[in-house]
């Protein structure tokens, strides 16, 4: 059957997404808190001795943005020493790591989309600590895949922008969104596909790093409006009447975000065959999907 993969972060939104999906064809052995708790990093070294994985998948990060500018400590443990762990024990074990990363290791100053091979320059503590875990990984173990990606949502998870979208639209009469961030929202299910279709082709003439989103561009704002455009015709119960435009000065938050981190992802096309789909033609998948599981909405 398969592959053999430990999973870290098997209960985050795209860990979720991950195992539902490869499951079916390879031996998932997934780890998550309270199993292990990633503050204590050290503790992924016996487990990882233990299950003796042909391949790690590590979807488990510290993703609080602004927290991360007040726990600059406990994101570095999670985001850049575990990284590092894992692709020690992974290295010594001969097993292939696949880690998630983020768009945020850029500053988003340039006008056209980052190539993996740009300059980083992280804004906040969040991207300086994946950054860190990236050189950490790179420096560690050479058969690795570093898989960035952006503004991920999906049907798991206890939060994102697109569950956050639909409760304020229940909820207010006006949204007020930030127009001038621009990015490329990315389905979880997306992710979980991606890597799915780079786990038969694992060798270390593609090891690396990657960038993939969904295709198209967009502003928060512009994405806030598809969303309810889209759950609207689903029949998804909402009272909100207006969104309104606003500027990243005008919604201050303790980390700075990257204006325009936009990723290439040639790269990756190359390798599994094909583009990424339209972030509006899978949004409009995920709410379905979603409709369809929930009955609390």
């Amino acid at each position: 059957m398969g592959k053999s993969i430990l999973l870290l972060g098997s209960n985050g939104q795209v860990g979720q997404e991950i195992q539902q999906l490869l499951s079916p064809h390879h031996k998932i052995i997934p780890v998550a808190r309270p199993t292990v708790d990633l503050t204590q990093p050290e503790n992924l070294r016996p487990i990882i001795r233990d299950t003796q994985p042909q391949i790690i998948i590590n979807a488990a990060a510290y993703t609080a943005v602004d927290k991360a500018e007040t726990e600059p400590e406990l994101a570095t443990t999670i985001n850049a020493t575990a990284p590092q762990i894992i692709a020690e024990e992974s290295q010594k074990l001969g097993s292939f790591l696949i880690h998630l990363s983020t768009d945020y290791v850029f500053d988003g100053q340039q006008s056209h989309p980052y190539q993996e091979t740009d300059t980083t320059n992280p804004l906040n503590v969040y991207g300086k600590t994946k950054l860190a875990g990236e050189i950490a990984i790179g420096q560690t173990h050479p058969d690795h895949i570093i898989l960035r990606t952006a503004w991920v949502y999906g049907s798991f998870g206890k939060s994102n922008f697109v569950k956050t979208m639909l409760r304020l639209g229940k909820e207010r009469q006006e949204i007020r969104v930030v127009a001038d961030q621009i990015g490329s929202p990315t389905w979880a299910q997306d992710i979980a596909d991606v890597i799915a279709q780079i786990i038969p082709q694992l060798k270390p003439e593609i090891a690396g790093t990657y960038h993939y989103t969904n295709s198209g561009v967009i502003s928060w704002y512009d994405f806030a409006v598809a969303i309810l455009e889209e759950s609207r015709q689903l029949g998804f119960p909402l009272t909100v009447h207006n969104i309104v435009p606003i500027t990243t000065a005008e919604y201050p938050t303790l980390a700075r975000r990257p204006a325009y981190p936009v990723l290439a992802c040639r790269k990756i096309s190359q390798i599994i065959g094909n583009y990424p789909p339209h972030w509006r033609q899978r949004l409009r998948l995920m709410l379905k999907d979603w409709l369809s599981k929930s009955s609390s909405l």
